[in-house]
């Protein structure tokens, strides 16, 4: 049995309220910015404008449900990031031990008449955990919600790995139901395009170490103005001759280390040296790629096959390793 209580988020975003009026001030003297006023920490700007609704116009805002559902009732939507146990256990302990759920779960209709909660898998396996026999939730009419968490999920940001994995779900899901759309119109839930690659790739090779290659992505991946399914088959593409390049870095990191490099950077140092546009500087303003991704990609495995072992040093990978600390 489900209990609900009507709410109001009123599509408001809250002003940002400067707590903080007085400056950290030194034993000897208050320090000053170059414009003369004093220097604080810890302290965000107020908006310039105020927005949203006033208190009288709450009530014309969207609903929600605050409900009490019946734990088997809610499941995580199918493409969020893979379940930690570790994490869902101590999560448990800790509502075991303060006797108290304070943080409800956000949940949407999903496919098939399912209720999804695209933000609160492991609180959700937490309640499992202690024997739950209800759980409370805001239910919100925004069935889109679910494709849009992500972006929302800053509070404790996943890894790498997570986010792609995530986004490629999500856009295989999205595929069945709106695969005609442009990729283009899925900014939104997508966050950003290189995502969309390297979940491909961790798909299929779930130890990739996608960090090294995410700044070369981020240069040259761009959302594609073809249709989401003609999209994704060439992203499935461009996601196999990465691994194609990884393979071949996996073979110069273990030349670089039979001549004695035994640096942690060294895939760092590799990938940056066979990385076509690592000299591009991005301008302001300035959203378009240096290359297209497929000839970034061919001409990273032309270097790849042509690098030199005997062309690296230790102060290359110091070089490196200062970058890496900075």
């Amino acid at each position: 049995m489900a209990t609900f209580c009507a709410i109001d988020d009123s599509r408001t975003l809250l002003r940002k309220g400067d707590s903080a009026t007085m400056a950290t001030r030194s034993k000897t003297a208050t320090r000053r910015t170059r414009a003369g006023s004093p220097r604080s920490r810890g302290r965000l700007a107020p908006g310039k404008a105020a927005r949203g609704l006033d208190a009288a116009e709450v009530a014309g805002g969207r609903a929600l449900l605050l409900a009490s559902l019946p734990l088997a009732a809610v499941q995580p939507t199918p493409f969020q990031r893979d379940l930690s146990p570790t994490h869902a256990k101590r999560l448990a302990a800790r509502i075991d031990e303060t006797a108290a759920f304070l943080d409800p779960l956000i949940v949407v209709r999903g496919e098939d008449g399912r209720l999804w909660t695209p933000n609160g898998r492991h609180r959700l396996a937490a309640a499992k955990v202690l024997g739950m026999k209800q759980i409370t939730t805001l239910i919100s009419p925004d069935e889109s919600l679910a494709y849009r968490i992500l972006a929302l999920n800053t509070e404790k940001a996943h890894n790498l790995r997570d986010r792609s994995l995530e986004v490629i779900r999500m856009a295989r899901n999205l595929e069945k139901r709106r695969g005609s759309e442009r990729e283009s119109s899925f900014t939104a839930e997508f966050e950003a395009p290189e995502l969309l690659t390297l979940g491909m790739v961790y798909e299929q090779s779930p130890r990739f170490a996608g960090g090294a290659y995410s700044a070369f992505l981020k240069k040259v991946d761009r959302f594609g103005e073809r249709a989401l399914g003609a999209s994704l088959a060439q992203r499935a593409d461009f996601a196999a001759r990465l691994l194609e390049i990884d393979t071949r870095v996996k073979k110069i990191i273990a030349g670089l280390q039979t001549r004695g490099f035994k640096s942690p950077y060294l895939r760092n140092y590799v990938v940056a040296r066979i990385n076509p546009v690592r000299f591009h500087k991005v301008k302001k303003g300035d959203t378009a790629p240096p290359m297209p991704l497929g000839q970034a990609l061919t001409r990273m495995a032309a270097a790849a096959r042509a690098f030199n072992l005997a062309s690296v040093s230790n102060a290359d990978l110091a070089w490196v390793a200062v970058g890496a600390g900075d």
